[in-house]
């Protein structure tokens, strides 16, 4: 069986996590979408709010299992069974914070390949970041994020 893991914050889902879930999830037999907490970014979702908004969203594609860990990814990836981590690349810009994040991870265990998918050119410029900052001056998200965290975003600042 191949299992993937494709961790991230998540903070919110947008669009473009999206698109790299569903086509990561035809590459294998069980995809885990894995909900971090990153120690260098504060959220404005809580764990929960996470889990469920991405639960809710994903809930068509039966191979995903949204699941949240303490462990390091890496070791997350190896308790699964799972010998693959799906990185998402947007523009050149990730590249060097990927690449760097796929050698430590090999360090630690050389189980473990990274596969970077490209983003599609729609979502290219697409951050979370960007969703929040444009949400919390009540600017229009709908065609960068699901419905459901379009209104958990509104609800959130408003």
């Amino acid at each position: 069986m191949k299992i993937g893991v494709y961790p991230g914050t998540f903070d919110p889902v947008t669009n473009g996590h999206l698109d790299i879930i569903k086509r990561a999830s035809q590459l294998f037999d069980k995809l885990y979408v894995l909900v971090s907490n990153n120690i260098n970014k504060t959220t404005l979702f809580t764990i929960d709010e996470r889990l469920h908004l991405l639960k809710e969203t994903l809930k068509e594609l039966t191979n995903v299992e949204v699941v949240t860990s303490n462990l390091l990814t890496v070791e997350y990836a190896k308790s699964i069974n799972a010998n693959v981590m799906i990185r998402g690349l947007r523009m050149v810009s990730d590249f060097e914070y990927e690449l760097q994040m796929a050698t430590l991870n090999k360090c630690l265990n050389d189980q473990i390949e990274t596969i970077f998918i490209m983003s599609s050119h729609e979502y290219s410029f697409l951050s979370s970041s960007s969703v929040k900052e444009i949400a919390k001056f009540n600017g229009d998200v709908s065609q960068f994020v699901p419905q459901i965290v379009e209104k958990a975003l509104y609800d959130k600042y408003h």
